[in-house]
């Protein structure tokens, strides 16, 4: 179920829109690409999410269920990218996130969910051909629900993120990109004094979240004002169990996915939109989910630069 917290989210606003001015090169950059911002510049961008779904896999068995309907997450999250030099990228972020169901009973929950920090770094850059060293933390930002799922808002661990990523772009402006991630993630509290999970009782209160990995392939184009790609990305637990018959997810679920989509963006100066669109092909544990979001950025120099 909920595709959407299988990945954490990323987002903090802040820094003081200072020395807007023009800029060369206008490109918005995220976590999982091979785009970066110049050094001494930023962009902060924010975008709106909706995710929906009314059939998931209970473990491998795809179904409906009545009492909840369709199940919908939304989200809005500002993002922060700054260059520290033309190799080296910071991005922060922190989403704000609600849940509904179209039926039933249960409560529906909304929050800040998790603020996270990512840092990119390209270590090879060679006729086309980059290599970039990734790697991402997060933590909870807000004293939300993780074991009422589907409705919670995320899962309350911390994560540490480590991941590959290979790129090739032609002077024509067609690009590939393809990375791997591991993400470590802790152990959570909840509140009751034991759980069942494995088929076994857990006399505690402290459950061990899987950890999770993912893969993605990227086809897209970049030039001047213009990026347009197709994506396939691929995410699953390290381990887990499985919702049981006729009963909620927990965080203790294998969760996997495979999805695909299409990102569009348009920047010619300053000021851009972008949007993206993507369906779950097949999972486990998953809702079959189809997402859309749309975002505007805004880039600017955050110093002078120093005048010889």
């Amino acid at each position: 179920m909920m595709h959407s917290l299988l990945h954490k989210g990323l987002r903090l606003l802040g820094i003081l829109l200072a020395f807007a001015g023009s800029l060369p090169s206008a490109y918005a950059q995220m976590p999982n690409d091979a785009i970066y911002m110049g050094k001494k510049t930023a962009c902060l961008a924010v975008s709106y999410t909706h995710s929906s779904w009314d059939q998931y896999w209970e473990n491998s068995l795809k179904r409906e269920n009545l009492n909840i309907g369709t199940h919908t997450t939304q989200s809005v999250m500002p993002m922060l990218a700054v260059g520290i030099t033309k190799n080296l990228n910071a991005i922060v972020a922190l989403p704000y996130v609600w849940t509904r169901a179209s039926t039933g009973n249960l409560m529906w929950q909304k929050g800040v969910q998790d603020a996270s920090l990512w840092l990119k770094y390209r270590f090879l850059n060679k006729s086309g051909f980059s290599l970039h060293a990734i790697g991402g933390a997060s933590l909870p930002a807000s004293d939300y629900i993780p074991d009422f799922l589907p409705m919670s808002i995320g899962i309350q661990c911390r994560t540490a993120t480590a991941r590959l990523l290979a790129s090739y772009r032609h002077t024509s402006g067609i690009y590939l990109t393809a990375s791997g991630s591991y993400i470590f993630r802790s152990k959570i509290n909840i509140d009751r004094d034991s759980y069942q999970a494995d088929d076994k009782l857990y006399n505690t209160s402290k459950v061990s979240v899987p950890n999770a990995y993912d893969a993605s392939a990227r086809l897209g184009y970049l030039k001047k004002a213009i990026q347009a790609e197709a994506f396939v990305e691929y995410g699953a637990c390290d381990g887990g169990d499985n919702i049981r018959r006729n009963d909620m997810p927990f965080p203790t679920n294998n969760m996997k996915s495979t999805v695909a989509g299409v990102y569009a963006k348009f920047q010619p100066k300053n000021i851009g939109v972008n949007a993206r669109a993507s369906h779950v092909l097949s999972g486990q544990n998953v809702g079959q989910s189809t997402a859309f979001s749309v975002g505007v950025l805004y880039q600017f120099r955050y110093a002078k630069e120093a005048k010889n």
